[in-house]
């Protein structure tokens, strides 16, 4: 939760993978060497806004881009400073986890400031570590720190949108229903949602592995890599789960279309069977005189006899014909 301000956390890294609480805005200018601020922000308070817009010396174009309504994933370099944005499964309770959210980043070898309009359990882990002497070291460390952060919270939903894939396709073979249908086309448009954000994703990644900034280490690069490596296990997955919704859901179609078939096929052959019953009952219902049998009181019993022979002679046809 972030308060009236805005802030949501101000901790000073103190380069050993602990940190303490700072006063914000007022934070100091004449910080010890190795120690790094780091300012998480809520972007919706008009204060933030108002003290990253005049107070902050960013570049303009980088306070367009941290406070832009919609964004995708993406590395920019301005001077020895990086602007990040990546995106994040949203686990918050009673959110969909494909509407990813965004956090928004400037980093440099003197501060960090990070945005988020949403809580990212990833900071919040980070923070946590923090707080028991394990988190980032600098700014390096806490990149790498929240990027893998990120990746770690993707997999459970991954995971769940497999299981609910296979959950579906036993479901189809025991009973195929149209609910199932809506329920295949729902996972197709999660993975789609879901690979909107995580193909550019990669690519940030990707492009953080190139950039030259003094604080971003070739370990750091080295991690970044194996982040990415496993964000493209996700992608992978993610195409294999939407090409298998699909042919699931063509599985599907062909089940209930060979149904269908299967009742027109039982529908058509009774229909063949009583066509030349309902022809006999029907020329001997017209009302004339001259009718046979019209004053034999057998006749009713020996025109169902004919009928009977008459449905019998189709039956025998149909099946010599193997139509059924």
């Amino acid at each position: 939760m972030s308060d009236r301000t805005g802030l949501v956390s101000a901790i000073l890294l103190d380069g050993q993978g602990g940190g303490r609480e700072l006063p914000w805005p007022e934070t100091p200018s004449d910080l010890p060497e190795g120690m790094t601020p780091w300012l998480h922000l809520d972007r919706m308070s008009e204060n933030v806004q108002r003290w990253v817009r005049r107070e902050a010396r960013l570049d303009p174009l980088v306070c367009e881009a941290l406070f832009a309504e919609e964004t995708r994933p993406r590395v920019a370099r301005k001077g020895d400073g990086l602007l990040v944005i990546l995106r994040g499964v949203n686990l918050n309770p009673g959110e969909d986890p494909e509407d990813m959210i965004s956090i928004r980043l400037w980093i440099d070898a003197h501060r960090i400031i990070s945005l988020r309009s949403n809580h990212i359990m990833a900071a919040a882990d980070i923070r946590e570590r923090i707080a028991a002497s394990e988190g980032p070291r600098g700014p390096g460390d806490f990149l790498v720190a929240l990027a893998d952060g990120l990746m770690d919270r993707m997999a459970p939903v991954l995971a769940s949108l497999e299981d609910r894939l296979d959950g579906m396709e036993e479901e189809i073979l025991v009973t195929p229903t149209g609910e199932i249908r809506s329920k295949l086309s729902e996972l197709r448009r999660d993975a789609v949602a879901l690979r909107r954000y995580l193909a550019p994703q990669r690519e940030a990644l990707n492009r953080l592995q190139t950039e030259q900034v003094p604080w971003l280490t070739d370990l750091h690069r080295e991690q970044l890599h194996e982040i990415a490596d496993l964000l493209t296990r996700h992608i992978e997955l993610l195409d294999s789960a939407r090409d298998h919704a699909a042919v699931t859901q063509d599985e599907l179609t062909n089940l209930v279309a060979e149904q269908m078939n299967q009742r027109m096929y039982g529908l058509s052959v009774v229909a063949v069977i009583f066509l030349p019953l309902g022809f006999l009952t029907g020329l001997l219902g017209i009302n004339v005189a001259g009718i046979p049998g019209m004053d034999y009181q057998g006749a009713f019993a020996i025109v169902c006899a004919i009928l009977l022979v008459v449905a019998l002679f189709v039956v025998g046809i149909l099946k010599h014909r193997r139509w059924f």
